[in-house]
């Protein structure tokens, strides 16, 4: 079993910044890649960004030029640096991490950009 820990979701102004961490723990070797997810009311969940085991990051192009993920060096934590944040970039965002057909998600944290 793995278990996610998810923190940095807030409320923030339209061009602000914020920072989410997850920290994984449990059965967590050989993960294959782990990222952020975002689920806004009555819309699918979708993916933000993610980096994979070596590092090679793929993001979503809402979010190119603005957001960052990046890995711990501990492997077993990600982040994920959102800068220029927009009204639409409300929503919950759920770490995932990915073990090839098998993922695993946290609980979600809230982030509410206002206008």
């Amino acid at each position: 079993q793995v278990h996610l820990v998810e923190s940095g979701g807030d409320l923030v102004q339209a061009g602000g910044s914020l920072r989410l961490s997850c920290v994984a723990s449990g059965f967590i070797s050989n993960i294959n890649a782990m990222g952020w997810y975002r689920q806004a009311p009555g819309k699918q969940r979708e993916l933000v960004a993610a980096i994979s085991r070596g590092g090679t990051p793929n993001y979503a192009d809402f979010v190119k030029g603005r957001f960052t993920v990046s890995r711990g060096n501990a492997q077993n934590t990600v982040y994920l640096q959102m800068n220029s944040l927009k009204p639409e970039d409300t929503a919950v965002y759920y770490c995932n991490v990915n073990f090839g057909a098998l993922n695993f998600w946290g609980q979600g944290t809230q982030v509410t950009v206002s206008a």
